[in-house]
């Protein structure tokens, strides 16, 4: 029988471990991937990241130009 790996996650920017209960991730974060293309210095390298929702908010509380905000009327 194989032995179920629990996966943790941490941000990548502060290093905190994300909440998990029995396994299962209990808090939101951004994760991200990016596919570099031909016309970048990291031609096919694939990076990805975590961010917790208190660095997300730090990190884009300091751009130049504002996220974008939408509201959600359902979720399915």
């Amino acid at each position: 029988m194989d032995k179920l790996e629990i996966i943790k996650l941490r941000c990548n920017n502060c290093g905190r471990e994300l909440k998990t209960e029995n396994g299962v991730l209990v808090e939101d974060a951004l994760v991200a991937s990016k596919e570099w293309g031909y016309f970048s210095r990291k031609d096919l390298q694939v990076h990805s990241f975590v961010l917790c929702e208190e660095c997300c908010d730090r990190i884009a509380a300091s751009f130049q130009i504002p996220v974008t905000v939408t509201e959600k009327r359902e979720v399915m």
